[in-house]
């Protein structure tokens, strides 16, 4: 690939995608991790496809030596240049030593009066402006509200936006955390952007917490190589496999409806997995294994204009109230799982035919891994997001503990063999 297709293919496009086009001049996005997981690795990644997209990026890194953060930089560009076959390495090597500057302090030693005194300089004397300032180690602990809103204008004078990194801990975070944990949770209010990277068995994936005026833990198809710490997408790598969770920690999301939804849970109970299926009052499920009746309150938090519906859909629906309610259930279903698979036929436009279709549409919308099995070509199909279309797919493997199967009423005995063999894939053996 040539540097620009390296850009467009980044797996930070899809990041950007997550958090509304991305940062902003004068924002801050915080990456928290415990020691050793990769939050260095994350902010050198960020530095680098600045700099190949040609947008200036000043590196400040406290408690290491400039030596150590180009080392970094140096590792993990010869490891996107040989991943992505990059033509133009040399040239692109030296747009990275021309963009990038790394400055270096010790804990005690770094300010925001020492930050701005750098930017002052470095405009002054070599004509560098950056676009994105890293600070990686900074001490929140002893963080403030003043020292944070004085890096932020800081940045927001020079037009750069602000990624920091933040150290958490265990025993403080949990496993899992669902909202802005120690140390930044006392400043929440001046973090527009939160990630967290999140340790599996063998990967790190990584976590939105906050996305500008949007907060509570949301799932992102991103993560950091277990070997390299490149940033990955889920969805377009197989370098390396989702683990196998054992089968009491899945979780099948779904409506019981006849056809594929029946069929995805009589194969979750074959196969001993758990069952959450959403109903409301007028609703008749084909099974009655996990029922979960939704509430009016309930059904209202997936409520969406029909009118945006149809326009997605590129088709126009009935306006019955029985209809928004499957409507506001599907919402449920996509907004619990971290996979989605549905069986049906997906159309010229893209969109997949159907009432279950607007349950394919949101797992675009929200970039959750999607797959579809197409009744009539016989076939399985992931949706790329980084291509923006429908590729051919092998049978997929459930990736996620929590995930969503639905579709078409009309199930064929290949759909149904198809359904069947999600299961035989994951469970081989």
């Amino acid at each position: 690939m040539f540097r620009k297709e390296v850009n467009e293919h980044s797996p930070l496009r899809v990041l950007e995608k997550s958090i509304h086009g991305g940062l902003g001049t004068g924002k801050l996005g915080v990456v928290l991790a415990r020691a050793g997981v990769g939050k260095t690795a994350f902010l050198v990644q960020v530095g680098l496809d600045g700099v190949l997209r040609e947008r200036r990026v000043l590196h400040v890194a406290i408690d290491m030596d400039i030596a150590e953060v180009r080392t970094w930089y140096d590792e993990l560009f010869a490891d996107l240049s040989q991943h992505t076959h990059l033509e133009d390495r040399v040239a692109a090597h030296v747009l990275l030593e021309r963009n990038r500057m790394i400055q270096a302090y010790g804990r005690a030693s770094f300010t925001s009066d020492k930050l701005g005194n750098v930017l002052d300089m470095l405009q002054e004397h070599v004509q560098f402006r950056p676009d994105v300032v890293l600070i990686d180690g900074y001490d929140w602990e002893a963080a403030t509200s003043a020292t944070i809103t004085s890096l932020k204008t800081l940045c927001g004078a020079h037009d750069a936006e602000l990624w920091m990194t933040a150290r958490t801990h265990r025993h403080e975070t949990g496993e899992d955390p669902k909202e802005l944990p120690s140390p930044v949770s006392g400043l929440r209010t001046l973090v527009d952007v939160a990630l967290f990277l999140k340790p599996s068995k063998n990967h790190v994936d990584l976590r939105l917490l906050k996305d500008h005026d949007v907060v509570g833990a949301q799932d992102t198809p991103l993560a950091l190589h277990p070997d390299t710490m490149r940033l990955v997408d889920h969805r377009e790598t197989g370098e390396f496999v989702a683990p196998t969770l054992h089968r009491d920690q899945y979780t099948l999301y779904s409506g019981a409806a006849p056809g594929a939804e029946a069929a995805f849970g009589e194969f979750a109970e074959k196969y001993g997995i758990a069952e959450v299926n959403f109903s409301f009052p007028g609703h008749s499920p084909a099974r009655d294994r996990g029922i979960t009746d939704l509430t009016e309150r309930k059904l209202r938090q997936g409520d969406v204009s029909l009118s945006y519906v149809a326009r997605r859909m590129n088709r126009t629906y009935t306006t019955s109230p029985t209809f928004r309610k499957v409507l506001q259930s599907i919402w449920h279903q996509i907004n619990n799982a971290q996979q989605v698979i549905v069986v049906g036929l997906i159309k010229d436009d893209g969109t997949v035919k159907g009432g279950t279709g607007w349950g394919a549409e949101l797992a675009r919308v929200w970039n959750k891994p999607l797959w579809v099995f197409d009744q009539d070509k016989e076939q399985w199909f992931r949706w790329n997001s980084l291509e923006e279309k429908w590729v051919p797919s092998r049978t997929p493997r459930l990736i996620a503990a929590n995930f969503a199967g639905s579709g078409t009423r009309f199930l064929t005995d290949g759909g149904r063999e198809a359904i069947e063999s999600v299961f035989e894939t994951t469970f081989a053996g």
